[in-house]
């Protein structure tokens, strides 16, 4: 491993609007707010040099340095966390970036660290992501969990909210396998830095999937298998349900 290879950066896009949570960073779950169970988890990953807490939002730049993190202003009129992640790479400078998701208190520093050793491990891999097998037949259908197929060396061939791939023939038993995509990602520099210039393509429009802009443009995003399944805060009922899972993880 090289002198450089551990010149890895985590960011954590914190948008304060929301539009069924609103401030929702700093939602109080067990007693903290959700941003700094998101900045306490991913500062356990091994890999991760630095994590810095990226928002638009004053109020959510002061509730991270009070509980002593790191975060920084960005430009409010970002469209997607990948763009949010790149105005800080050009200020920031890091081999690795690693967009870690601000609605995920229960982020798995494992996880992070599967994904970023892929990129140490193989210099030729731009761009690495998380993938978990579903287990629940109704995840298959449910346009809200976005699947991935992959190729013979890992990479994404493409994510869908359809269910891919589809079993055609009913008739017979066909083992097929289906992975769930999730919404952490690793960039190396160059690769993040031309995200903002790339035009969007029609398959993103309307998949609304923001990934789909690197396959249209010719980028290859290498899929990790992971044993981690995401559990994200969108509406105050979640805020429950994340923290009976914390109590459960503390009873353990």
């Amino acid at each position: 491993m090289n002198s450089n290879s551990r010149n890895v950066l985590a960011i954590i896009p914190a948008r304060f609007s929301s539009s069924r949570l609103p401030g929702k960073p700093l939602a109080v779950i067990a007693g903290k707010p959700m941003i700094q169970h998101v900045v306490e988890r991913v500062r356990r990953a091994h890999l991760v040099k630095s994590t810095l807490v990226a928002t638009d939002d004053e109020r959510i730049r002061k509730a991270v340095e009070a509980f002593g993190g790191q975060a920084i202003l960005t430009r409010p009129d970002h469209r997607t966390g990948t763009d949010r992640v790149a105005e800080v790479a050009t200020h920031v400078q890091a081999e690795i970036y690693v967009n870690v998701q601000g609605d995920e208190p229960l982020i798995d520093p494992g996880t992070v660290d599967a994904v970023v050793s892929v990129m140490l491990e193989d210099e030729t891999v731009q761009i690495a992501t998380p993938c978990t097998a579903i287990t629940q037949p109704n995840e298959i259908m449910d346009p809200n969990i976005v699947k991935v197929v992959r190729d013979f060396d890992g990479n994404g061939l493409y994510f869908s909210r359809a269910p891919i791939p589809w079993v055609r023939d009913t008739k017979t038993t066909v083992a097929a396998r289906h992975w769930k995509h999730i919404g952490l990602y690793a960039f190396r520099r160059d690769a993040l830095l031309e995200f903002p210039t790339l035009p969007p393509g029609e398959l993103e429009r309307i998949e609304q999937l923001e990934q789909l802009r690197w396959l249209e443009n010719g980028f290859h995003i290498r899929a990790v298998e992971t044993d981690y399944d995401a559990v994200s805060v969108d509406i105050p009922a979640d805020i429950e349900r994340v923290e009976k899972l914390l109590r459960e993880q503390g009873a353990a």
